[in-house]
Formats: structure tokens, sequence, C-alpha cells
């Protein structure tokens, strides 16, 4: 994972560029097909962005699971953790332990040899994952050190090649097999940075690494078919000098969606921009709030570590990571758990202990509905006393802070709903709900039943939407500069406004890859009469009105940005709508998306949107 030190991330690189194959999903209008595969090379016309990720049948698995396990194991859990200096002194450090400690490289390449994970029992991993309720695992494929944890063919840096590991066996085919047949989904994590790969700090090399490293991306894809790739190590550093830019990014992605269309891709494939891949990575901390323009998951260690230290005995709570668990959950997002096995493959008894206890909270009176398939409630705002998650039309208020028999607890509404429901989950004690002020207050009539967090489930009947629209998009206006000046090169309807052009696309053939602008008018017709929260993801400038009020007005050329205005509207109303937005020079990104206590985030879709303005 990323040290605590140097994690500044540059916008650009200047760097020389390999000559790899690409196949980019590719679409002239702005409704990306869900696996689009085209032109073997991109240009102008291509739209990077598949579809929506907070709506789109290929992430519903990884917006729904909630909860994943993370393992950090490779040449470095060998070392447990500790490294004896030749003067007799000892270093400590985890993953990061051979540049930390500035162990030479032919001493590291001779610890690894000597790495033998006969007791790595992948049963027994998945089984500890599915008792604490984890629905998939990611594994270090590849760390930093450029140690390969499964019999690759581009070098002899691996367990196989390298190490007294049975010559037979395949850790992480083992682990694939066992994750099928207990219905887990498998991540594979895999370093962009590699301190032992030669080409790798040299300019005039780095494109021969980046092509062993496409080619060890695509022996992962084709060997375990995983449903998620997690990078990292894209951030500017040196020792060694990393030359990894955003160009770099944009080809691996568009690379690897063309391998396998269905893939989740981590923001770290890029330089960790709000629309590199699927969704942003938040490390050892949580979000306040919902995460404005991706998807998110925040992972986190167990104790203090990432890989396995014999003495790091700063092991987390079953009650701290049942509530970090709610906390991300309630917030729409992930939770990564790392665990870090030790040399022989085993994961520490702590570890497991702390993931049971998590489980059996979850699989107690079915509090795990707070979790799985739940996510932020909308129409509550956060309480002190703990948080809430939505599952349809089902709040779940997680109690940390249990008020007493009789005594109640606040929930502010932001916007009007009935109550039809309330019961404590695991228990019979009566709840009563009462308008009071600006929401409602729970009170319930007995005790907490647990330390953790003490769930109450309510029933809710929130306001009724309108039917769905018929809409078929916005009218767009395309021209091939940067000013939207003259007369439009093309007019069409694009369904949505969800747009990745990058480096090297456009909205259409002839309009070039720099220098345009698009001008989207019509109508939007909201579902629900309450207050929307308008973003705009956008690289160079953006600009948005509602029915003739400017709202979002960001015109000084910006890098990748997320922008918000709210606006009150009313269900079925049709309003005006325009959106400009202009592409300077480097990467383009333009994408519309909406939320409202009743709408989760998402790309404002096309059913609420007409190119007509009457």
């Amino acid at each position: 994972m990323v040290s605590t030190r140097g994690r500044a991330i540059a916008l650009t690189v200047a760097l020389a560029t390999g000559s790899l194959a690409l196949v980019p999903a590719t679409a002239s209008s702005a409704e990306p097909r869900r696996g689009a595969a085209a032109a073997a090379e991109p240009g102008p016309g291509t739209n990077y962005a598949t579809d929506d990720p907070f709506t789109s049948e290929r992430t519903s698995w990884f917006r729904n699971d909630r909860f994943g396990m993370f393992v950090h194991f490779g040449a470095y859990s060998n070392l447990e953790g500790e490294y004896k200096r030749p003067d007799g002194t000892v270093c400590r450090n985890a993953e990061w332990i051979m540049r930390e400690c500035k162990i030479p490289k032919d001493e590291y390449e001779k610890q690894a040899a000597t790495f033998n994970p006969k007791d790595f029992d992948a049963k027994a991993l998945v089984a500890a994952a599915k008792s604490a309720g984890q629905k998939y695992i990611v594994i270090t494929a590849k760390h930093h050190d450029g140690y390969a944890m499964w019999p690759t063919k581009q070098n002899k840096w691996n367990l196989r090649d390298h190490s007294s590991f049975d010559k037979n066996r395949d850790i992480l085919a083992e682990l694939k097999k066992a994750a099928d047949a207990a219905g887990i989904k498998l991540g594979l994590y895999y370093s962009i940075w590699d301190w032992h790969d030669p080409d790798f700090p040299n300019a005039d090399t780095f494109p021969q690494y980046k092509k062993r490293m496409h080619a060890q991306l695509k022996e992962l894809i084709d060997n375990y078919d995983p449903d998620l790739l997690w990078f990292d190590g894209e951030w500017d550093t040196d020792n060694p000098t990393n030359r990894w830019s955003s160009r770099d990014g944009e080809e691996l992605e568009s690379s690897l969606r063309g391998l396998s269309p269905d893939l989740v891709i981590n923001n770290r494939v890029g330089k960790r921009q709000v629309a590199d891949g699927d969704y942003g990575t938040p490390e050892q901390e949580i979000p306040e709030a919902p995460v404005d323009g991706q998807l998110w998951e925040s992972c986190m260690t167990i104790n203090g570590s990432w890989g396995y230290a014999r003495w790091d005995d700063k092991w987390k709570s079953g009650t701290e990571l049942t509530r970090n668990l709610l906390n991300t959950s309630s917030r729409s997002g992930n939770y990564l758990l790392n665990v870090g096995p030790d040399k022989l493959g085993r994961v520490p008894a702590p570890a497991t202990d702390a993931l049971k206890a998590m489980g059996d909270w979850q699989n107690h009176a079915g509090q795990g509905a707070a979790v799985s398939n739940a996510g932020f409630p909308g129409v509550v705002s956060e309480p002190d006393w703990g948080v809430v998650s939505r599952s349809g039309n089902d709040l779940y208020a997680s109690v940390y802070q249990w008020p007493g028999a009789g005594k109640p607890l606040h929930l502010t509404a932001r916007t009007p709903f009935k109550v039809d429901s309330a019961s404590v989950l695991g228990s019979d004690q009566k709840v009563t709900v009462t308008k009071s002020g600006d929401g409602y207050d729970i009170t319930p009539s007995g005790d907490a039943t647990n330390p953790a967090a003490t769930v109450i489930k309510l029933s809710i009947t929130p306001a009724s939407p309108t039917t769905e629209g018929s809409g078929t998009g916005l009218k767009a206006e395309i021209f091939d500069n940067d000013q939207l000046s003259g007369s439009p090169k093309v007019t069409r309807t694009d369904p949505t406004v969800n747009y990745a052009w990058r480096f090297r696309g456009s909205p259409a053939e002839n309009i070039p890859d720099d220098h345009f602008s698009t001008r989207w008018t019509g109508t939007i017709e909201p579902r629900y009469s309450e207050k929307y929260q308008f973003t705009t993801v956008s690289d160079d400038t953006a600009r948005v009105w509602i029915d003739g009020k400017l709202v979002i007005d960001n015109t000084t050329p910006h890098n990748q940005a997320v922008d918000k205005a709210a606006v009150d509207l009313q269900a079925g109303k049709k309003y005006s709508i325009k959106v400009e937005h202009t592409q300077q020079t480097g990467e383009a990104y333009m994408k519309l998306l909406w939320s409202s206590p009743n709408t989760p985030q998402q790309i404002v879709p096309k059913s609420q949107l007409s190119p007509n303005k009457g």
C-alpha cells in the first residue's frame, strides 16, 4: 500500500510511450455500450466511458456487496516485519521493508528464495472471509517489490521460480477455486511501481517494462478471470523514479476493458482522479459523506500493518471494525479490510477472531441488512448517535449510543416520508415513533442488544415518484473550436452526458481531440418533488443552467474537477436545461449527475431528458 509519505499526485507527467495495442470502448453517442470494444486504435470519436458505474449491471455486485477482504501477501511476508542489518541493528517494516530498510537487492532476492508459504490454505482464507460477511477478496498478485505471486512467464521473479514453495502449487488458482465454490468474488492487486525491474526507472527502457506489465495483466485475466483489478503505485515518487502518467492510465484501462469488459477497476489505474477507473480508494480513512462523482471503497488495516509483522499487536476490536463497516455502508461506500498472512501463509488468530466478531454481529437477527444491498439513506441526515443506511423502503438505524429505555433518538428528515413500522432487530421491545420538530423521535422501550451497534429497522413510505419519463436525451451541438463559436460541426441527440474522451478521444470522428466544445440543450424532468444536487465532472470547463438560471459556473480551465449545485424541483414538471463544456488541451471529461433524498447519485438518465424545449 501507499506509505504515509510521498502521496502527492501530479496530473500529467511527460513520458515516452510504448507501442501497445489498445481496444477502447467507443461510441458516437453519449450512451456507452456495456462491454463495448470497437476500433483497435483510439482517436477522434472515442468515448472511454463504457457505462455509468453508479447504475450499471457490471458494477452492481460491487455496489451491493459492500464488504471485502484485502490480503497483503508476498516475498516481504517471509521477513515477518523485521530485517537484521549487518551491524546487528534491526529495522522494522512490513510490505515496504525492502525499500524502507534499504535491503540490498541481492540480499532481498536471497531471502525470497527461502520463502515457503506451505501452510497457505485457500479454503480457510475464504472461510474466514465468509464468517465475517465479506463478499469479495482482493489479494496482492504483485506488490511494489515486483515479486509475482503466480507463475508468470514474463520473468523468474515469482513464487514458482524464486522460492522454496511447492512448484506444483499456484496459490492464486487455489484461491480462485475456493472463492468460486463459496460464491465470493476474486480481485487481484497489481502494483504499477516496481522496485525490482531494472527497466522501470529508466525513461528509455520504461516502455519495455510497460510491455511486460501488460503481458502480466493479460496472464492474470486469462488464467484467473478476476472480477476486479486493484492497482497501486501510480503516484509520482523516486527511489526508484516512477514515470507512470495519466496517458499510461488511459492506455492501460482501455486495454483491460478490451480484454475483460465486465472488470471493475479502481482509480489508481490512472492518477487517482475522480474519473479514473470505476471507483475511488480512500486509504485508512472513511469519508464523512458519500463521495461526489464516483463510487468509493475505503481500504483499512485490521491492526497497524498491511503485510505481516510479528511485532504489530495493535489489533482493532470487533466493535471498532463493525462500526467502521456501518459508517462506510451508510455513506454508500465499500469497506476493504486487510489481513496479512505470515511467512507460512497463515492468517493470525487475532485477525480471524475480529473477522468472526464482525460476522457474528451481521448474522444476529438480520443485522447484516444494514450493510449488504444498503447505502446512503437520503431521506434523513446522519445522526450524532450512530448512522442510518437504506435498502429500498427500509431504513436501518445503527445506534452506537443507546439512549436508555423510554428515551428518544431524533432523526432529522431531509424530505417528507411516513414511518409505517419500527422494531429493534433481535428484540421484541416496543418502539414508538412520533413526529417531532424537523423529523421524528424514535423511542425504544428497552435496552441495547449489543455493545457494537443496536439496529432499529424503520419501514417507510417515501414521497411518491411520478411515472418514469420517456425521454431520449439532449440535443448536442458540437463545435471544432473551444469557444462554442460559429456553426456546430455535429448536431445529434445524446442520451446522457457521460463522457470520458481523455487524451485521444473526442465527441465525433470529425472533431479533433483538442480544442472542441459542446452545448447540450433540452428539458429535464425530476421524478420527485425535492431538492436535487447536480454534479459535474469536467475537464476543462463546465457550465449548467436550469430553467435559465446559471447553477454551475466553472469557466477557469482546469484538470478533472467536481462542481455541485442544489436546485429545488417539482416531480413531473419539465425544466429547461443547458450544459456547456469546452476542451482546450490534455484530458477531456464531461459528466452530468444528479441525486436527491430519494434518488441515489447517478448519471442523469436519458428517460428524464428530452431534446425538445417545449
